[in-house]
């Protein structure tokens, strides 16, 4: 990559990260090469406004590696009282015909998937959010023990516009 590429795509970067008015809190972590079924992924973020109503997503990376049509999640959301909302879901992460969801060029796909949506927070303070895989094989009992194709986890809350 020359000089010129390289600052141009500095540049372009810059400005689609300036222009995200309504990014409250935005996150990744790695997984690894795989994620085990008993990594915690946790974000902690404060949270001061309390009248304004937002939208949470849960963010993936995922690559050609994933080799499931759907991803299960148990999603803990706990609140500065230490009151905790547990939510087992399902997400599509593939066309019938086995593509990859997700939008991205090259073999990494990324997904926003909605977590909340108009979500309004009921107190100021520190809240945290944990997020498990729980995918199973089909026909087994017990689960995956570790998810291969999944790079990055992440959190995102947005305002409503």
């Amino acid at each position: 990559m020359n000089l010129k590429s390289s600052f141009v795509l500095i540049l372009l970067v810059i400005l689609v990260v300036s222009c995200d008015k309504k990014r409250v809190f935005d996150r990744y972590d790695s997984v690894g090469k795989t994620w085990h079924k008993d990594s915690i992924v946790t974000f902690s973020f404060e949270q001061k406004d309390t009248v304004a109503l937002h939208n949470l997503f849960l963010n993936l990376r995922n690559n050609k590696n994933y080799p499931y049509s759907n991803l299960f999640l148990i999603v803990e959301l706990e609140d500065p009282n230490q009151k905790t909302i547990v939510d087992t879901l399902e997400y599509i992460m593939a066309n019938p015909d086995g593509t990859l969801l997700g939008s991205g060029f090259s073999d990494t796909k990324e997904n926003k998937l909605y977590y909340k949506e108009k979500y309004q927070f009921k107190k100021p303070g520190n809240y945290t959010v944990r997020i498990q895989h729980a995918v199973r094989n089909s026909g087994k009992i017990s689960g995956v023990e570790t998810l291969e194709g999944i790079l990055d986890v992440g959190f995102r809350i947005e305002l409503t516009e």
